[in-house]
């Protein structure tokens, strides 16, 4: 959970910054054609791999150009600089984790709104499956490996050591290991004792040959995460535009959800820079399905938490769990209505899933990869 601070944005770097994250996605995209409105949308993260469907397959499959749009997906590093590229209008949308949407209304005053929640809490701790760790209480003592100790995860896994008995600032060490090989490494060889990741960093784990047991509190799905956002300013100046990117978020989680092999295939063919290395077609195609079902499993449940019929809907109740959360965390020093953080278009979720689903569904299984 990244805390934001000094949002004031150096704005030659945030430019500098845009274009050479630009040049990640941009480069494999078609060009725009003539009358086509030109839509940016940062992303926090550096890798936009195939973990991020509802913003890659509107551009593979063309939805966004069918709604009128030329679409450009943008990778900016972390939550705070995607806000930071929204924040200093290079961007109309930004991707970000709830945390950075609710810090950034409550204590820097920027208006963000929350188009679409595509995500809930996943992370956990992991830990060997064969090895001596049964429960959260067998880490008394243990060392855990973060991958940083500004790490989001950080706040959760502290309430959940609290609620188990432990004080997580003498009954455990962190440790910064990174990402990559060095956590693998450092578990294997009991550096430390346990890993706290997201999903989709524990299933590369899963991918380089560990066998995992994940040890997470009850609590943790029914907090939103990924976060689809835009500024009040967007949406009062052009909302359409906002509901027609957002219809074609809500129509490739359609596709995903009914293929997702076929959501690999595409992503492979649009961007081959992207698919892993190190192995055979076949295990490589194993490894990049484990990513995108761990990211799939995290949507299925913002999707039943909020109320299971409409792709991408976000409800007060959620942002106001995890408001409460981070205010019980010491993230945030007071709280404001929830309702505040909606997008605030009548009948946004309905009209954004208004498509004809059975073909989406069709089309995903008949699956015309490249």
């Amino acid at each position: 959970m990244t805390k934001i601070s000094g949002l004031r944005l150096d704005r030659r770097r945030a430019l500098a910054l845009s274009g050479a994250a630009g040049l990640a996605l941009a480069a494999g995209a078609s060009r725009a054609q003539t009358g086509l409105r030109k839509v940016k949308i940062a992303v926090g993260t550096t890798n936009l791999n195939i973990a991020y469907p509802w913003l890659t397959l509107p551009v593979a499959l063309n939805y966004w150009r069918e709604e009128g749009y030329d679409v450009e997906v943008l990778p900016v590093g972390a939550s705070l600089q995607a806000l930071q590229q929204m924040v200093a209008g290079n961007v109309d949308f930004a991707q970000l984790n709830s945390s950075v949407v609710i810090q950034a209304n409550i204590v820097n005053d920027v208006p963000v709104r929350v188009v679409m929640n595509n995500g809930v809490i996943d992370w956990s701790l992991s830990v060997l499956d064969d090895g001596p760790i049964k429960s959260v209480k067998d880490l008394k003592g243990k060392a855990i490996g973060v991958f940083s100790l500004a790490t989001g995860g950080i706040a959760f896994m502290r309430s959940y050591l609290k609620a188990n008995g432990m004080n997580p600032d003498a009954d455990v060490q962190l440790i910064p290991v990174g990402l990559g090989a060095p956590p693998i490494e450092a578990l294997r060889s009991n550096r430390v004792h346990a890993l706290l990741f997201w999903a989709s960093a524990q299933a590369g784990f899963e991918n380089a040959g560990l066998k995992l047991r994940y040890l997470r509190a009850d609590d943790w799905a029914t907090y939103p995460d990924f976060t689809f956002s835009t500024l009040q300013k967007t949406v009062q100046g052009d909302a359409a535009m906002v509901e027609a990117i957002a219809r074609g978020a809500a129509k490739a989680t359609e596709f995903v959800m009914a293929s997702p092999d076929c959501q690999r295939r595409l992503h492979w063919a649009k961007w081959p820079t992207t698919k892993p290395t190190g192995a055979d077609e076949a295990t490589l195609a194993r490894w990049d399905l484990n990513n995108l079902n761990a990211q799939l499993d995290s949507m299925r449940a913002a999707h039943a938490m909020n109320g299971g019929k409409l792709w991408g809907r976000a409800t007060p109740e959620a942002y106001g769990r995890i408001q409460d959360f981070m205010k019980e965390a010491g993230l945030i020093t007071k709280t404001i209505d929830p309702k505040t953080y909606m997008i605030g278009i009548p009948d946004f979720y309905e009209r954004i899933n208004r498509f004809d689903a059975a073909a989406v569904r069709a089309s995903a299984s008949a699956c015309a990869a490249g």
